[in-house]
């Protein structure tokens, strides 16, 4: 059994009501910056590395399969992660996690060179591991450090924080790829620009408190949980599978990585030349930000009823997404698989109105992705507001989505027609929004009281009796 040493002062006492600001260390909005940060730093240069198409080469096949490995062990410890956090706490856990995107970047610097699949595809492997671990714990604190009334906004301050290092990150292949546009293989100073970032986001995550050290304006505690164990945690993680509400939830958590497959290799690796297709993932990553901050607005500001402001979130997404995935399919009709190797013509940015309309439809799947994926963490964060029970529900999400990137990229390989993989993207996409209505509907309480009342009694009985020591109680 491992214990959350740090949680408690040195003297031994439960950590005292705060002050009133928000700008203290241990306030939940400099944790959720922080653990932006360290997602800046890390997946956030993944990402603009990923969405280069192939890892930045020209031959996807070595990032194809780097990719199903990842995503299967992505998968595994996606779901194992949140118990792994609930044991390990943060800092242990986010450390391990960060320290594997460095391997991976660095395997495709070695691949430059040898040209060899194999420490790729092992790299791939062991990053995911390590990101089923950080991605735990970046939901658990992403959904349960926040106020009620205020987890969309928090949770758009972390994509916006998060997805400008896909910004850098794209920035960095514009920059030192700039006079190379024919197909062609990102240079060595990409990569290694990629392993500076990724090294300075796996210090940063020490910086990470316990969540018993984060206290609210009010008082209490992000977690009430000294204590758990691996039996434990097995348990609550193998009730997750008859859980109806993370049942509900399987096509929104396959659909969310399943078409990143598509857009990167497919779309920005297959119409735009090399320095186009960084270019690309700085509007990309940029609209993530913007379409996060939309979708946060609208379910915290837009109705006083939070069953409401649920339900309107999940409309407009679902609107934007026909609309989105409706304007792709008119642009798949006019290339195929077999248009490839010969019949197309790269697109540079200096192309004007030819140029034009794929970019704008590359932003629109950045600002759709970021909309969809803050909407479904809106939802888990309104299901639980204990770190505990919401690290398992996020881990959960996130094993369920990895396993639908693992099948997306082996997909890809298989050479399937670029129009079924679209097709199939949006029909996951579509079919997950009645699911995710009737999951607000059933499960999201529209008055909140009674548990902000419980969290405040348990943090002032806290304050009355130092002594207590709460075990393991089954929140689910």
């Amino acid at each position: 059994m491992s214990s959350y040493a740090d949680e408690e002062n040195g003297n031994g006492l439960p950590n005292s009501p705060p002050n009133n600001s928000i700008f203290r260390y241990n306030s939940p909005l400099v944790q959720v910056c922080l653990i932006g940060l360290v997602c800046f730093c890390c997946p956030g240069m993944f990402n603009a590395l990923s969405g280069m198409g192939g890892g930045g080469q020209v031959d996807h096949t070595a990032s194809n399969n780097a990719s199903t490995a990842l995503y299967t062990a992505f998968a595994i410890f996606g779901i194992l992660g949140g118990g792994i956090y609930n044991i390990l706490g943060p800092q242990k856990t986010l450390f391990v996690g960060c320290s594997t995107y460095i391997l991976y970047a660095g395997s495709f610097l070695y691949y430059n060179h040898h040209k060899h699949q194999a420490f790729v595809v092992v790299a791939g492997g062991i990053l995911g591991v390590g990101a089923g671990l950080l991605w735990a714990a970046q939901g658990a604190i992403m959904t349960s450090y926040p106020p009620h009334d205020r987890k969309g906004t928090y949770i758009s301050m972390f994509w916006s924080i998060f997805n400008m290092g896909g910004v850098i990150g794209g920035l960095i292949p514009f920059a030192s790829n700039y006079n190379r546009t024919t197909a062609a293989s990102v240079n060595d100073g990409t990569y290694i620009g990629f392993m500076v970032f990724m090294a300075i986001g796996t210090v940063l995550s020490l910086a990470i408190l316990h969540p018993s050290k984060v206290i609210r304006n009010d008082g209490s505690s992000c977690t009430n949980i000294k204590y758990s164990s691996v039996s434990v945690e097995l348990i609550q993680i193998l009730k997750l599978f008859g859980n109806w509400k993370m049942l509900l939830m399987v096509p929104a958590s396959w659909a969310s990585n399943f078409f990143y497959t598509y857009q990167f290799n497919n779309v920005n690796g297959v119409l735009f030349n090399l320095r186009t297709r960084g270019l690309n993932n700085v509007f990309y990553w940029g609209a993530q930000m913007i379409g996060s901050v939309l979708i946060g607005s609208i379910m915290d500001y837009s109705f006083k009823s939070r069953k409401a402001r649920g339900l309107v979130g999940i409309i407009v997404v679902g609107l934007l997404s026909t609309a989105i995935w409706g304007g792709g399919f008119a642009k798949q009709l006019t290339y195929s698989h077999d248009d490839v190797p010969n019949h197309i013509v790269l697109l540079d940015f200096k192309d004007g109105s030819k140029f034009a309309g794929p970019f704008v439809l590359y932003f629109s799947y950045g600002l759709l992705d970021a909309m969809f994926q803050s909407m479904v963490y809106w939802v888990i964060g309104a299901l639980a507001d204990d770190s505990e029970v919401l690290s398992r529900y996020t881990g959960f999400y996130k094993g369920i989505q990895s396993a639908g990137g693992a099948v997306a990229w082996q997909v890809d390989s298989h050479n399937v027609p670029f129009i079924n993989q679209l097709i199939t993207n949006w029909a996951l996409t579509t079919i997950s929004f009645p699911l995710l209505v009737a999951l607000v509907v059933l499960a999201v309480k529209d008055d909140n009281k009674d548990e902000e009342g419980a969290t405040k009694e348990v943090a002032i009985t806290s304050n009355r009796d130092i002594s207590t020591t709460v075990d393991y109680p089954n929140k689910e």
